[in-house]
């Protein structure tokens, strides 16, 4: 395995002026000369390095068919609110990207365009696509209105060098290996009564990873947060054990004060700084690259002993057309260029994400680009799940993700708890899902 990342990030020299969209501004035209309007999620650690990635890309996409596109990239903290005012108002932009856990409630909404069988033979035909990042697109056995723009999961990264010094040849398969990893390389290296390196790093604030964990080692131990009804069950004794396992992962062979770290690149940073020997997280190459760190190792995530081998939900964006548009052709020209095989590998080598069409794959400069793509495309491919497909899942997300981060911080304080305290924590989760319906 390659250590250096050659992954491209194209930073800003100048700030490029964000677009002020209203409506599907894009007119009656189609084809030449016509313009688009397009919402674009923030995947770069600033909107001005997304704009000129994006700023290249769709001049490439104007070139090949004289359409323009006016783009603005939206911070995740406004996104949500901003695209349930376009649907209130009927006036939003001909295209957006949308986080993957949105595609269901915004299915509901009937604001955004089907991609039935002639949408999806439009832009190149649905079996293009990965199987599982696809599944994230709406609700089973109905028609989807978003098809995959961008994926991730999680995967493992090891130091090799504090491995070789524990005496540790390969990464941990099993979770239980994993913690027992974990407290071996938890260590006082320089003897001052300390402990100054950790077995792990975590985000322990973060309410999105504290529910992500509470999904992925919910699944492994074969619960899932609804019923087939949609009913919700977070309360279940799958579920208890998955959470009481992950909070006390933090507290026993991470530092305490990761209670305290609110962003996944905080914990990477400590992972890089030589604070924690290991880190399950998503993409840090960017994060790697910047500090030219190369004492890196990646493999799958460890799974129970006997339990389903699901190692990470289906992260990702989906794209989507807003069904007010009136140039449903070009917006679909617009999703098919985006979703071709060169720019998959183009824009997700650069945003050191996971292409969402197979063929991708097949192209060298992917690995070229990002070392860690094998391993990441088999744990996307075969070891994951899409979140549940659930209108009531992110009710359920905020809310799991949530009482993970309180009993986080509890355990930092008084050391440990209980199975009886996730327990109550999750049934009052459970009460508060039934009572909103």
């Amino acid at each position: 395995m390659k250590k250096k990342i050659a992954v491209r990030i194209v930073v800003a020299s100048t700030a490029v002026a964000a677009l002020t969209l209203s409506g599907c501004s894009g007119g009656d035209d189609s084809g030449e000369g016509a313009s688009l309007t397009y919402w674009a999620t923030n995947m770069s650690p600033t909107i001005e390095q997304d704009e000129e990635v994006l700023k290249e890309h769709l001049a490439g996409f104007t070139e090949e068919t004289g359409i323009e596109v006016e783009y603005e990239v939206v911070p995740w903290g406004d996104y949500y609110n901003k695209i349930l005012t376009a649907v209130s108002s009927g006036e939003g932009p001909d295209v957006l990207n949308i986080g993957n856990t949105w595609s269901v409630t915004l299915q509901e909404t009937g604001s955004f365009m089907p991609f039935d069988d002639d949408a999806l033979e439009a832009i190149g035909g649905g079996d293009r696509f990965v199987e599982t990042a696809l599944e994230s697109a709406g609700k089973p056995d109905e028609t989807p209105t978003f098809v995959p723009l961008y994926s991730n999961v999680y995967s493992l990264f090891y130091k090799p060098s504090m491995f070789a010094a524990a005496g540790l040849t390969e990464p941990p398969k099993t979770y239980q290996e994993f913690l027992e990893y974990g407290k071996q390389l938890t260590l006082d290296t320089d003897g001052d009564g300390a402990i100054d390196q950790w077995g792990t790093s975590v985000p322990g604030a973060s309410v999105q990873v504290g529910s992500h964990w509470a999904f992925i080692l919910g699944q492994q131990e074969g619960a899932d947060w609804f019923t087939e009804d949609g009913e919700p069950q977070v309360d279940s004794e799958g579920m208890v054990t998955a959470v009481h396992t992950y909070v006390n992962q933090v507290n026993s062979i991470a530092a305490p004060s990761d209670a305290e770290i609110t962003e996944g690149a905080g914990a990477i940073q400590d992972f890089i700084d030589g604070k924690s020997a290991m880190i399950i997280t998503q993409s840090p190459m960017a994060q790697f690259a910047q500090f030219d760190f190369t004492d890196w190792e990646v493999a799958e995530v460890p799974v129970m002993e006997g339990g389903e081998n699901i190692q990470s939900m289906v992260a990702g964006i989906n794209i989507g057309v807003f069904s007010e548009t009136d140039q449903r052709e070009d917006s679909l020209e617009l999703v098919k260029y985006l979703t071709s095989d060169d720019e998959q590998v183009g824009l997700n080598s650069q945003f050191s994400t996971l292409p969402v069409v197979t063929a991708a794959y097949d192209d060298p400069a992917l690995e070229e680009a990002d070392p860690t793509i094998p391993v990441r495309e088999v744990i996307l491919s075969e070891h994951s799940k899409p979140f549940p497909l659930f209108s009531a899942t992110g009710q359920a997300e905020t809310l799991l993700g949530t009482a993970v981060v309180t009993l986080i911080g509890q355990a930092a304080v008084s050391g440990s708890v209980s199975e009886a305290d996730v327990s109550a924590a999750l049934a009052d989760v459970q009460s508060q899902l039934e009572a909103a319906g």
